[in-house]
């Protein structure tokens, strides 16, 4: 019978980890107390509030109390804060390197203006990184919902810092707004300026959704993208190109666009030869973090160990991590899976 190892010590990257969704459930309780905002029970129960957003009314309500979080962090102590402790949860889980989305247009009003918050992020990452230990960047992500210019507006802002921590530039919200090629011209902008592409795609939607992020915006990652298990040519292009999926099983299911863990087709992509690397996508919201995406894996879908070491490595390639970094985190993969 194989061994069964502890897969929070299985080193790891975590490529798909939204800003406010970091948040433990403990600090946004005393943030909103600290600041007078009064909470829906869905976010001061103690269990993931019950969310389904694959219709219109469902991904409001998501929306909302996303919203209603991110109302309670208001100053540079809290964004600190925020950051040291998503780094902090990523290192129990054995992660070695987080990539951490944001959109810094929300955080603006709160924190004087959008240079002012996106430095501020930035400084805030660099210092939990360096009190961690943990290898921390940024991935700049319009809003679907809003207006292609604010989206260029933010890919020029996100090249400006590409050499103060930003590695990349996404594209998130309700993927059933907005079409992926009227953000065409933002993301050149961030590729010219030597960022990777790693829009949302093929969550809410089905599989046209993924094709059109790698067909308009020429991504290189794809937030989420599990739908593409409905279309074999899809799975085949995107094996062949090696753009890795950010599959999140946990949000999956939370968001109803999965019945049950099961359900979610870690297996189908795996086995087309799709990359993967497993992400928490918003902890606060959906209960679990990284490690357990691979323990998911593991119990619903049968992955080995040395599956779920590759799953690892899926990870870790597809990061912006230098070179030293991967290669030491890949070492580290060999060493746990040669562990008896």
């Amino acid at each position: 019978m194989e061994r069964v190892r502890d897969v929070t010590l299985l080193p790891k990257a975590h490529l798909h980890l939204h800003f406010t969704g970091s948040m433990r459930p403990t600090t946004l309780l005393e943030l909103a107390d600290k600041y007078g905002v009064h909470l829906p029970d869905a976010l001061t129960g103690g269990e993931p509030p019950k969310l389904r957003a694959t219709d219109e009314r469902g991904w409001f309500r998501f929306q909302r109390l996303y919203d209603m979080a991110r109302s309670c962090l208001r100053s540079p102590e809290d964004i600190q804060r925020l950051v040291r402790e998503a780094a902090e949860e990523d290192v129990r889980d054995g992660s070695g390197w987080l990539e951490i989305q944001v959109d810094p247009t929300s955080y603006a009003p709160m924190l004087g203006g959008l240079i002012p918050a996106l430095e501020i992020i930035l400084d805030a990452v660099e210092r939990a990184s360096r009190e961690t230990g943990l290898g921390m960047r940024v991935l700049v992500a319009a809003n679907r919902m809003k207006h292609p210019l604010d989206a260029r507006t933010l890919a020029r802002l996100a090249v400006r810092y590409a050499d103060r921590g930003v590695v990349g530039f996404g594209l998130s919200n309700d993927e059933r707004r907005g079409m992926a090629r009227d953000f065409d011209r933002a993301f050149s902008i961030a590729r010219e300026g030597g960022l990777l592409a790693a829009p949302h795609g093929g969550e809410l939607t089905g599989p046209a959704s993924v094709r059109d992020c790698l067909d308009d915006l020429h991504a290189s990652r794809i937030g989420h993208g599990v739908r593409a298990a409905e279309d074999p040519r899809l799975l085949r292009k995107l094996a062949e190109r090696g753009v890795t999926c950010e599959v999140c099983p946990s949000s999956n299911v939370a968001l109803g666009v999965y019945e049950k863990p099961a359900d979610v087709p870690l297996r189908t992509l795996y086995d087309a030869g799709v990359p993967m690397a497993l992400g928490a996508d918003d902890p606060l919201l959906f209960g679990s973090r990284l490690a357990a995406q691979y323990e998911l894996a593991r119990r619903h879908h049968g992955f080995t160990d040395a599956e779920l070491a590759e799953l690892a490595r899926q990870s870790v390639r597809a990061s912006a991590a230098p070179d030293e970094v991967k290669d030491k985190l890949l070492a580290g993969i060999d060493n746990w899976l040669a562990t008896d």
